[in-house]
């Protein structure tokens, strides 16, 4: 008989919640536990245990969002934009949304069940009266409504996409959104001399050209108490970034990097670009098995074009990858033209997403997500040989 129990906090978690065979970082505890005690204000996080008898066989991450227009509008200079895309969204977006995964990190690290105890259509349908329980709480724990259930990101072999008669029965739809930047790391690129070696000429002049202009910037790795020292600094070039991303539907918690640190030990690593003992940049990498995952990232903008730190950023997390033998370096979405050009392919993904409102239904809130996280026309760069 299969059941389930939902959790708000990681210290409830039954103890089998780490032994079920999932090669994800983001869905054991320790993640977990920086996520619980440095969320970004608008997001909490629930915890889903499926049990076949009293046998814990799938587990799912949902996350409450709280939509409000500061959060998610930030620095945007287009006008037209401002004006009609905040009444829009307000209108439609505006309140809580359900959220089966991690909002804050590209990529499907929300699911887990063993296929061998029951079949993707039980699990999921679990869920979804998972979902109704916690839709009800909310309701009257914090008098807020459930406007809007997504879950997220999906690559186009992934097999949840063979459940579409459940996704069709619970009227959510498939919208496709910016596809995950990977790199893969060739087998014959021993050391990160073999991958700028196989550059054609022209990315092989850029990644010099890049290595000249970064030459006064030292790289350091932060540890614990380093992290800790220069927690401010490290959120106020965070900001930099995340403040020009226009659209954005959270905004990181001051102590996210310590707490990431300080759970994951040697698997979460934050480098700092110095310029003189400043720290004008940093780049946050997450060890996940055989993948090397690109985390959040922040440069001082006044320094970024001069020093090219962000491309440089790219090559250090490509040559961390090579160096440390992964078979992919996950570079996540947005700027891909920038990631194509340091040897990362572009992977689709997508989306399941409902509106609770009927009335305004998913044909207006397909526009809302074209609109927020649009397939960009981009120029695919081929840097090799």
């Amino acid at each position: 008989m299969t059941h389930f129990k939902l959790y708000n906090s990681v210290a409830d978690l039954p103890e089998s919640w780490d032994e079920l065979l999932v090669n994800d970082i983001f869905l054991k505890t320790p993640f977990l536990k920086a996520l619980e005690a440095s969320s970004p204000t608008n997001i909490s996080s629930y915890f889903l245990a499926v049990f076949s008898s009293e046998k814990l066989v799938g587990i799912a991450i949902i996350q409450r969002v709280e939509m409000y227009l500061d959060d998610v509008f930030r620095k945007t200079s287009n006008q037209f934009f401002k004006r009609c895309g905040k009444i829009l969204i307000s209108k439609i977006v505006k309140g809580n949304a359900l959220i089966v995964g991690n909002l804050m990190h590209t990529g499907q690290h929300g699911l887990y069940f063993n296929s061998d105890a029951l079949s993707q259509d039980e699990f999921l349908n679990t869920i979804s009266e998972g979902i109704k329980v916690l839709t009800k709480t909310i309701r009257e724990k914090f008098n807020k409504k459930i406007r809007i259930i997504g879950y997220k990101d999906y690559f186009e072999d992934d097999p949840i996409h063979h459940s579409s008669s459940f996704f069709q029965s619970e009227k959510l739809y498939k919208a496709q959104v910016q596809p995950n930047m990977i790199f893969n790391v060739r087998d014959d690129w021993k050391i990160p001399e073999d991958y700028i070696s196989s550059f054609n000429k022209k990315y092989r002049r850029r990644y010099k050209t890049a290595r000249k202009k970064s030459a006064a910037i030292t790289r350091k790795e932060l540890n614990l108490d380093k992290v800790k020292q220069s927690s401010d600094r490290l959120y106020e070039l965070y900001e930099c970034v995340s403040d020009n991303a226009g659209v954005n539907s959270f905004k990181l918690h001051k102590d996210h990097f310590y707490n990431l640190k300080l759970q994951l030990n040697d698997n979460f690593k934050l480098f700092g670009y110095f310029l003189e003992d400043r720290l004008v940049g940093f780049y946050t990498l997450v060890l996940n098995h055989k993948k090397l995952e690109t985390y959040f990232l922040g440069y001082d903008q006044a320094l970024q074009h001069q020093h090219q730190m962000y491309l440089n950023m790219l090559f250090d997390m490509a040559s961390f990858g090579i160096n440390h033998e992964y078979n992919e370096v996950i570079f996540a979405r947005t700027a891909m033209e920038i990631k194509s050009s340091v040897g990362a392919k572009p992977h689709n993904m997508h989306i399941y997403l409902k509106h609770t409102n009927n009335v305004i239904a998913n044909t207006v809130l397909k526009l809302v997500v074209k609109y927020a996280n649009p397939i960009r026309e981009w120029d695919e760069r081929h840097p090799f040989k």
